[in-house]
């Protein structure tokens, strides 16, 4: 598995994502959270995307996960991702990194 900070950039205006947003946030908890791909997610300040924290076993798995997000299904958000080797992490989220 490799870790991914996972940029959100809203490509339409927020009155438009909010549409989608719950749907979003279910997608998120059923295919990430509940599969244990997801650590954290949450839309930045001011609220012009969001972030998540994720394991994928490679790039064209992110990808995947991306494109049946409903905010790509939608047109009202991309992904951005980069993928980073954690080096000192705190023990609380050890066992998500060893994965």
């Amino acid at each position: 598995m490799s870790l991914f900070i996972c940029k959100v950039h809203y490509t339409k205006p927020f009155s438009e994502v909010e549409k989608v947003l719950s749907s979003h946030r279910e997608y998120l908890k059923k295919e990430g959270y509940d599969k244990k791909l997801l650590l954290a997610s949450g839309p930045m300040i001011p609220k012009t995307g969001g972030l998540i924290i994720a394991a994928f076993a490679s790039m064209s798995e992110a990808q995947s996960f991306a494109s049946n997000d409903p905010f790509c299904i939608h047109d009202v958000a991309r992904y951005e991702f980069i993928e980073f080797e954690p080096v000192l992490s705190d023990a609380s989220i050890s066992g998500f990194i060893a994965r």
